[in-house]
């Protein structure tokens, strides 16, 4: 039995295709440094060979992403095909460039949810994503997607430079008519690793937490579903609220990292992923031009990395922290991808809530630095070291981005203290 169907590995398999790198965006935190294709992307019919693999494979749904995913010329082709072979077809977009007739088309080919990236407010996103006017873009294309009759969702990052505003871009989102809201932390890979001044210190979670934690309550009394990222944990007193998309009576929590367990990640060139977030050196178990879907998925070491034959395999990968933690066997180190990019291996997490807890009540707490560059690659990484150090001690000097939760903009028409102790 394939390992994509087996009832040990999933029960819901998920897959993100970067059908091409070229974007029409100069994104400062890009992890895949997207703007140009890929040398050697795979042709209409390797595609469409490709999702015939995909819907023999069990794979359920397939979102299409990019760099900018329409301008790929055969990019409605590829989700009708999906849809025609039974598996749901959905859209991550910049949102640059999508008019209403658009949107129509990716309706009648089948698409039946779009998420579009907003990340931050207007001056703040325009910022990041390299491109004035890009933020009314955005809105203008929730905007017809919604009256296309599509799902429309966003999807944020979340930095020193979109945090201060996110409780603010949730209430403009809400405004827009958006049904879910899916975060993910800003970490060093690509574009990121080179701007890493914006990304949040694991000390700064500490702030971070309860504001995100009363932002999914809000979202939960409004009817809007938040889903929080792999990298967006873990087991601090907000978990049940932030993994149960606010609500806190609702019984999930991380369960530790899935990749290649419920999701694949596949690149415009072929190179087949467990995550698509994961550094394509490290973690790429082969290319669909070598080898069937099924051969990868079932035979290649990166793709099975997440399904170790003993509990103590599960977590001998763990260091640092997250050797020592008490969530150890079930959360194995958090998000791979995270742990990875910073340190250039996995199994040692410094973006987790509970750790930052743990240590500031020891009265220490933890900030990365960069030690080593990224080489200018799609999905790479550079180094960083954790330094500790008193949880009290002067914050350097020249670090102006420092995050603190005064600097949070709080919408009028709601009580965020409130909204926490619920």
């Amino acid at each position: 039995m394939s390992i994509l169907t087996s009832p040990k590995r999933r029960t819901h398999s998920y897959a993100v295709w970067e059908i091409t790198l070229k974007c029409n965006l100069a994104c400062g935190h890009c992890g895949s440094r997207a703007g140009d294709s890929r040398v050697d992307e795979l042709s209409t019919e390797e595609a469409l060979d490709l999702v015939k693999q995909m819907a023999e494979a069990g794979i359920d749904e397939i979102t299409l992403i990019g760099g900018e995913a329409f301008l790929r010329r055969d990019w409605l082709e590829l989700a009708r095909a999906i849809t025609d072979h039974g598996m749901m077809a959905s859209m991550t977009t910049g949102g640059y460039g999508i008019n209403r007739r658009t949107a129509e088309r990716m309706k009648e080919a089948g698409l039946t949810a779009v998420s579009v990236s907003v990340d931050g407010l207007e001056a703040t996103h325009d910022k990041l994503r390299g491109r004035e006017g890009s933020w009314k873009r955005c809105f203008d294309t929730i905007s017809f997607i919604r009256e296309a009759g599509i799902y429309v969702g966003a999807n944020s990052q979340i930095n020193r430079l979109s945090a201060p505003e996110f409780p603010l871009l949730y209430e403009t989102l809400y405004e827009a008519g958006i049904k879910g809201w899916q975060w993910s932390m800003t970490v060093p890979m690509g574009n990121a690793a080179d701007y890493n001044e914006m990304l949040l210190q694991p000390a700064e979670f500490l702030d971070l937490f309860p504001m995100l934690a009363s932002v999914a309550a809000q979202a939960y009394q409004d009817g809007v579903h938040v889903q929080p990222g792999n990298n967006v944990g873990y087991y601090g007193p907000y978990e049940a609220v932030l993994r149960n998309s606010g609500d806190s009576r609702g019984g999930f929590v991380w369960q530790g990292c899935q990749a290649g367990m419920n999701s694949l990640g596949i690149e415009a060139d072929g190179a087949i992923k467990g995550c698509p977030s994961l550094p394509t050196k490290a973690y790429t178990g082969g290319n669909i031009r070598d080898f069937t879907l099924a051969d990868i998925v079932n035979n290649s070491e990166e793709l099975n990395f997440n399904n170790p034959s003993t509990a103590e395999e599960s977590v001998e990968h763990l260091w640092g922290f997250c050797k020592t933690c008490d969530f150890a066997e079930v959360c194995r180190g958090g998000c791979s991808w995270t742990s990875h990019v910073f340190f250039d291996r996995r199994g040692n997490n410094p973006y987790c809530h509970h750790r930052a807890l743990t240590l500031a009540y020891e009265g220490k707490r933890e900030r990365v630095r960069q030690i080593q560059s990224a080489e200018g690659r799609p999905f790479d990484n550079g180094l960083f070291e954790i330094i500790e150090e008193d949880l009290n001690a002067p914050w350097p000097e020249d670090d102006s981005l420092h995050f603190r939760g005064r600097h949070i903009k709080w919408p009028e028409r709601w009580n965020p203290v409130r909204i926490v102790n619920e």
